[in-house]
């Protein structure tokens, strides 16, 4: 067993709370002693039990070559990132299903090149180093790329070790930086020297168990001998540093996350840490001409002028050292279309918008008399994504696509403002067969929710419409139209083992998102939380009523945040509902905060050992299982190594709900971190296996009489 588990083990076992506000002591503790030989013991049982049941079938073995097809697609578009002159990606193949990190020149690729250069091979690094690597990014701090800071996480989760890496020779750097697996980030200072956050040593942690120290690094030096320049007390949730704008107006900024939504920023300069007095809900997206480009989550009042939550504005950083603040507008959201995304340039500002959470897109180009705003024309109905830009002169990679049609990827020449299409991917199912509607739903409080639902052309509304839902409702993320149907990258695998066999697929964007700005997602915070069960309930409800589906047919899916989503819809309202895919979630919400990153989400939810049970103990799914009672049928998933989201949540429930007689399946990949899977082979796996359960589930006889 690894120290780090061995003591995330050790924690979670001697951590234990008082007898839960239901009068017994959790008989299901073990299982959240994450590497224990009696809690593997019982993972590998299900899984083989589990495979019995769902994998030896032919539905799962057509369902897997589908999924393993779409998955493995030649011509999957790319996932750059640009580093000065170059692109680079992590290809994923058949012969490297780990992965070949490669890189080819922007001019070269945006003129059909396939030339890509091999800079490094995950799968031969594994093998030769005994590791099953993963990989997590890379930054660099010269433009030729000869000084790199090289991330790898050994099996998927989110600390990772760091190796300096000259990306030019494609070699590790003898004698150069390197840091021991941690949760931990870095950021260069200059050529010798880096900034550096772990979480690794002696109280080097937060009780979220990320980094509360930040230490300025010199080449050559132990990096025991490091200085601090910035330490948090254990109860902020990180410290972190980050850059932010190019050349000569980069800046270095500490934040310090005080919950998962309030932060206090400090710049570094001259080995100094000046405190900045922005709004502690306020996110910094990059800096330009000497002014911070910063988005704020609620109304900030600057002298006589109040600028509203929503709005994106540029921060004079010198005037905010000095103890100033001023502001200048850039952005005002409107009551149909918000900020998405944001990408900070030398150049300008691009701006993605949601106008009814359908993608848009702006330029404004800074000039004497402030910004010129340009619209960057895309096709209606569909996702806009920042794929990558070059931090210089502002030119950026797009990704469109929607539910039916695969992705896009163009280019935008911010100087010319001139779009072309570089990359077109093959469809991996016949879009042309189905429609997308948009409806809306009437949630409890009055509160209108829109869902897409993507369905054959001539589907009829008799209620009889085998139907799957997906959402999320939380941390301020915005599903959008896309060709996976879900936010997990499936290459349109749901198409073939959904839409093609027959369903209808929804997602729902209910509160707790950012499909609407911060107030959609604050609507749902903490006390509010049910606001955003009732949402997704009032969707189902929507489905029934219009005749698409009827309870017996209709299936949810939910993961992380979206697993406690759907635990706690089962929980309430399982006559809703015929089936449940519970990914990576949480469900213990008595004990969330005391597993891995739990503590980290408190703003989000609140905090079990205080007054705030009293709301919380209302919906978490753990607590609330009551005997005899019929709930769907209901698949498991997670990792035992997401250092996330604790793998217990997923293992208690299910053998809580197994021993009332529940209808469940379980599996537990040994890798894939908070992601569930590190190859496609094991994601194609997992997802045949969530849809052998949905169909098998769907098309038996329903427990509702149908």
């Amino acid at each position: 067993m690894s120290i780090k588990f061995r003591n995330l083990a050790v924690a979670a076992l001697t951590a234990l709370s008082a007898q839960s506000a239901f009068g017994a002591e959790d008989p299901y503790l073990w299982l959240e002693n994450v590497e224990g030989e009696k809690a593997i013991e019982w993972v590998k049982k299900h899984n083989a039990r589990t495979q019995s049941h769902l994998a030896e079938s032919d539905l799962y073995k057509s369902l897997y070559s589908d999924a393993l097809a779409a998955l493995s697609a030649e011509d999957r578009l790319p996932k750059l990132s640009q580093k000065g002159d170059w692109l680079y990606e992590n290809h994923h193949s058949e012969d490297n299903p780990r992965g070949l990190y490669r890189r080819i020149e922007a001019d070269e690729f945006d003129r059909g090149s396939d030339d890509w250069q091999t800079v490094l091979d995950i799968d031969a690094l594994s093998v030769e180093e005994g590791k099953k690597w993963v990989f997590k990014g890379m930054t660099c701090q010269d433009d030729a790329q000869t000084r790199c800071l090289l991330a790898l996480s050994e099996g998927g989760g989110d600390a990772v070790e760091l190796r300096e890496f000259n990306a030019k020779r494609r070699k590790f750097v003898i004698g150069g930086f390197y840091s021991p697996m941690a949760k931990q980030s870095a950021v260069w200072v200059d050529e010798d020297t880096v900034l550096l956050a772990s979480a690794r040593g002696e109280q080097a942690a937060t009780d979220s168990g990320y980094a509360r120290r930040v230490k300025l690094w010199d080449r050559g030096r132990p990096l025991a001998d490091a200085k601090v320049v910035k330490e948090v007390p254990t109860d902020s949730v990180w410290l972190r540093p980050v850059d932010v704008g190019s050349g000569d107006e980069r800046a270095l900024l500490l934040s310090e996350a005080l919950d998962f939504w309030h932060s206090r920023s400090s710049v570094y300069r001259n080995g100094e840490v000046l405190p900045l007095d922005l709004p502690e809900s306020a996110v910094i997206h990059g800096a330009l001409g000497g002014s911070l480009v910063v988005k704020l989550n609620e109304d900030w009042k600057v002298r006589d002028k109040t600028w509203p939550l929503g709005s994106l504005v540029l921060v004079s950083l010198d005037a905010l050292v000095e103890g100033e603040a001023q502001v200048s507008g850039l952005v005002t959201p409107t009551e149909t279309e918000v900020v998405n995304a944001v990408a900070v340039s030398g150049a300008g500002v691009l701006v993605t918008m949601l106008d009814d959470v359908k993608g848009r897109a702006y330029f404004y180009t800074p000039g004497d008399e402030g910004f010129t705003r340009t619209a960057i024309p895309f096709p209606d109905n569909g996702q806009l994504g920042i794929a990558t830009y070059d931090d210089e002169n502002g030119n950026t990679y797009l990704r469109w696509e929607n539910f039916v049609t695969p992705p896009t990827l163009y280019h935008y020449n911010a100087g010319a403002d001139k779009l072309d299409r570089i990359l077109v991917q093959s469809p991996t199912f016949d879009g042309s067969r189905f429609k997308i509607e948009q409806y809306f739903a009437e949630s409890a409080d009055g509160t209108r929710v829109p869902y897409f639902a993507v369905m054959a052309k001539d589907t009829e509304f008799d209620g009889s419409n085998p139907t799957h839902m997906f959402s999320y409702g939380g941390f301020r993320n915005a599903l959008l139209p896309s060709y996976s149907g879900s936010y997990e990258a499936l290459n349109g695998a749901y198409g073939k083992l959904w839409l093609e066999r027959g369903g209808v697929y929804v997602l729902a964007n209910i509160r707790g998102g950012s499909e609407y700005g911060p107030a959609w997602h604050a609507a749902v915070l903490r006390e509010n939380r049910i606001k955003s069960f009732e949402d997704f309930a009032a969707v189902a409800e929507d489905l029934i009523a219009r005749k698409i589906t009827a309870p017996e047919r209709l299936s949810i899916e939910g993961r992380s945040n979206g697993g406690l989503l759907v635990g706690a819809s089962m929980t309430r309202r399982p006559e809703l509902f015929n089936a449940v895919i519970c990914g990576v979630p949480l469900l213990d919400m008595k004990r969330y905060n005391k597993l891995l990153a739990g503590a980290s989400w408190m703003g989000e939810y609140g905090n079990p050992d205080t007054d705030d049970w009293s709301f919380i103990k209302e919906y978490s799914p753990y607590q609330n299982l009551e005997k005899d009672t019929d709930y769907p049928s209901t698949f498991f998933f997670t990792s035992t190594r997401d250092d996330r989201v604790h793998p217990g949540h997923a293992r208690k429930m299910a053998a809580k709900m197994e021993a009332m007689g529940q209808r469940v399946d379980y599996y537990e990949n040994l890798e894939g971190g908070h992601k569930g899977s590190a190859t496609n082979e094991q994601l194609a796996h997992r997802v045949a296996l969530m849809y052998t359960h949905l169909w098998a589930s769907l098309d038996s006889k329903s427990r509702h009489g149908g």
